[in-house]
């Protein structure tokens, strides 16, 4: 009976050493030591590196130009491209910061934590429903729930991996700091977390297709929008929070702000409860903009007969 577990581990570890796996491991080391670094050193390298990625990573530097493009029409051609630029700087040092998260002491920073609505999630998690806590992909995306969780529980929703050893590296990673982890297709988990009462974190910012989506503008564009939101609040009861994070410009320090709930929310109309999540995710966008992930494509999902709005 205590031989078939060992077994299972071992041949899953002889799994991962196959050829396929080799990048992984190798960038996985170079993260491990890179977040032994000093912070002053490791916002270098993110600079450096964020502009050798912006210089060479010319299909998702396309796709990061035209979402600014769209979303940012009064900017002029010079600030486009420096805000561009820069969150490619932003998302590198985010992807330094998640290091953190998989091997440093998340506790030693809750010291460097500002949180700006605590007030609201207490009062929210004491009506006893349940809060559903909508995030986006925010730079320092891992970073930010692993800050929050030093506050109060948390069960995080995750996209599962097509790189088995990736997935089971951060799946683990994220189970160090969240209460649950839970796919995004698994709707009953969470309707069963929230009916426990836990917080529970899932980004909404994302085109995840016409299914289960709806056409409501983010930033002035029509977008493809989920509206689990008002489908989990319509289920349970939950208040619906909204959260950001981002760190303050070239400090070890961090801001994590959480909203009051939506009022009347959710109602019968799909797409307003849409516009009004997307319209309280760009606050937080704006805060700081360069450390929002720009490189998805967020407006893939056109309605039939229009045109991709990416070249």
């Amino acid at each position: 009976m205590t031989q078939r577990p060992q077994h299972s581990n071992e041949s899953s570890f002889r799994l991962f050493l196959k050829r396929q796996y080799i990048l992984t491991w190798f960038g996985l080391g170079l993260l491990w030591l890179v977040q032994c670094l000093p912070f002053q050193l490791q916002l270098y390298l993110g600079k450096v590196l964020g502009c050798l990625l912006y210089a060479v990573a010319t299909k998702r530097r396309r796709i990061a130009s035209q979402n600014i493009e769209l979303c940012f029409p009064s900017l002029s051609d010079a600030e486009k491209e420096a805000l561009t630029r820069q969150a490619f700087i932003e998302n590198t040092i985010g992807l330094f910061e998640t290091a953190k998260t998989f091997w440093g002491d998340i506790a030693s920073l809750r010291h460097s934590v500002t949180f700006m609505g605590l007030d609201h999630l207490h009062a929210a998690v004491n009506q006893k429903k349940g809060v559903i806590l909508v995030g986006a992909h925010y730079a320092n995306l891992d970073l930010g729930g692993a800050l929050f969780s030093l506050f109060h529980p948390i069960d995080i929703v995750y996209r599962p991996h097509n790189n088995r050893l990736f997935d089971l590296f951060l799946k683990r990673a994220r189970a160090k700091w969240a209460s649950a982890v839970i796919p995004k297709n698994n709707i009953k988990a969470a309707i069963k977390s929230l009916k426990a009462g836990h917080v529970f974190w899932f980004p909404a910012d994302q085109d995840y297709g016409p299914d289960s989506s709806v056409f409501a503008p983010f930033f002035g564009i029509d977008a493809a929008t989920i509206t689990t939101p008002s489908r989990l609040a319509k289920l349970t009861g939950a208040p619906v929070l909204i959260l950001g994070h981002h760190r303050k410009s070239n400090e070890n320090s961090y801001i994590i702000s959480v909203s009051a709930p939506i009022d009347t929310f959710p109602t019968d109309n799909l797409v307003d409860d849409a516009a009004r999540v997307n319209l309280a995710l760009e606050m937080q966008i704006q805060k700081a903009p360069a450390q929002y992930m720009w490189m998805h494509r967020r407006f893939k999902t056109r309605r039939a007969g229009e045109k991709s709005l990416y070249d």
